[in-house]
């Protein structure tokens, strides 16, 4: 008999306690901690890759001493560890979700750090992608 015949069967319950979402129950503070986790996700990443940038390629024709490359790769290690932090079990589907978070943040930031403000399109597009992205995380499964 293989391994599978000898294993129990999964009960599988429906009310969505601990089903498929990574074994997360959502309340409010599991909810607020992973957007927090999200956002500083993207604030990490955005900011380590923005002190490379400014290092490597100048700010309005200004270039920042090699040691902003430096902090930079730093930020973006830690970047690296912050999604750990999640809840969830899933990588890919953490990962798909901090994108819209990315997005959205990505745009904040280059109009905060470059004054480049978002346009209507932008905006819109923002909006679709946080919808998209939350029916990814919260879709019961």
């Amino acid at each position: 008999m293989s391994d599978a015949a000898n294993e129990p069967a999964k009960e599988h319950n429906n009310n969505n306690d601990d089903d498929d979402d990574g074994g997360v129950r959502w309340t409010a503070i599991t909810i607020s901690w992973s957007i927090s986790v999200f956002l500083l996700a993207g604030v990490a990443e955005i900011m380590g890759g923005w002190l490379i940038w400014v290092a490597v390629r100048g700010n309005n024709g200004d270039k920042k001493p090699w040691y902003f490359a430096v902090i930079g790769s730093l930020v973006l290690i830690a970047y690296g560890f912050i999604p750990c932090l999640q809840p969830m079990d899933e990588f890919g589907r953490i990962y798909a979700v901090y994108g819209g978070f990315f997005i959205v943040l990505s745009f904040l930031f280059g109009w905060m750090l470059d004054g480049n403000r978002p346009d209507l399109g932008d905006m819109i597009g923002c909006l679709i992608s946080l919808a998209g992205v939350l029916v990814i995380m919260f879709w019961p499964r």
